[in-house]
């Protein structure tokens, strides 16, 4: 009867130290989403997290929920300073890996970091140090204290305040944090559409901020412009004599991209890109994203086959 009693004490342990993974799970790819702008990376990053927690002493752990944040964090530090040699080498432009959102239903909007998921914000990122990036998330957007912070970064604390105050004034500065309001954004897709359908870029035009950038990744796997357009004329011209006549056979979907509604691009049923734009303060559009990196479109959902899957059930 003790061995019986023992093999279920056994398995209850083992189940609560799985449902403690769990609960944490979701902030911890949100932290490494972020961190790294790859969905992939920031599934490796949380497994390989999960590995150690099977093989800690968990009886040791005074809170599990630092810990296992702690070793996510340097986990994705690890693999954001692996990457830099590839970052420097990327064929184009380097964007971050599109990520498909659902305002108002997710952890992550009662959270309130929806305006830390959009592109623009996620390549403000990428401008600062590992350890400036992982600090100014983990305090800013996670709520984390200094000393915790400190700890998991292995610095003084002094100089962890002086990494997040860094971060924050380079943050601060763009501007980047706010929420376009959604009537906006379905004017600024209709129009974009209209000037995809017909290249008639009129109601586009008066919808873009004067200093617009237009960038697409394409990782040197398709084609794709790989510098950057700049200022409205240029690229309404670019919509209208190169993307509307390319894009005439490709079904465009509504869908939600990085917090922000986007359009995904399908070819004969088969993903081909995602387009995702960033506003200023005055609801003007201040970035087009054009996703064409067939291995950052590979965790993309269909959501108009979701739906239907959706209404099937009912």
């Amino acid at each position: 009867m003790e061995q019986v009693s023992d093999i279920k004490t056994l398995m209850m342990n083992d189940q609560n130290s799985l449902d403690i993974f769990n609960n944490s799970s979701p902030t911890l790819m949100g932290l490494a989403y972020r961190i790294l702008g790859s969905t992939c990376d920031a599934e490796d990053a949380v497994q390989d997290t999960y590995l150690k927690w099977q093989k800690a002493d968990r009886g040791e752990i005074e809170n599990p929920t630092a810990w296992l944040t702690t070793v996510c964090t340097r986990r994705c530090i690890d693999i954001l300073r692996a990457s830099h040699k590839s970052r420097v080498n990327y064929i184009g432009t380097w964007l971050p890996e599109p990520l498909q959102t659902t305002t108002g239903q997710s952890a992550e909007d009662k959270l309130e970091l929806g305006s830390t998921l959009t592109t623009a914000f996620l390549l403000l990122l990428e401008r600062l140090t590992p350890k400036e990036r992982a600090a100014y998330l983990l305090h800013e957007v996670f709520d984390t204290s200094y000393t915790d912070i400190a700890n998991t970064l292995e610095i003084k604390e002094a100089s962890c305040r002086k990494l997040v105050s860094r971060a924050r004034g380079h943050i601060n500065q763009s501007k980047a944090r706010f929420k376009t309001p959604i009537d906006k954004q379905k004017e600024l897709l209709t129009a974009f559409q209209q000037a995809l359908h017909n290249g008639d870029t009129a109601n586009l035009s008066m919808l873009l901020s004067n200093d617009i950038e237009l960038s697409a990744d394409s990782g040197g796997k398709v084609i794709a412009i790989r510098g950057i357009i700049q200022g409205s004329n240029n690229i309404l011209n670019f919509i209208s004599e190169v993307l509307s006549p390319a894009w005439q056979e490709y079904k465009l979907i509504t869908s939600e991209i990085n917090n922000n509604l986007g359009l995904m691009l399908y070819h004969n049923g088969v993903l081909t890109g995602t387009v995702s734009f960033t506003y200023n303060i005055d609801c003007n559009v201040k970035d087009i994203y054009i996703m064409r990196n067939p291995d950052k479109l590979k965790t993309l959902r269909n959501p108009e086959l979701e739906k239907h899957a959706r209404k099937g059930m009912r």
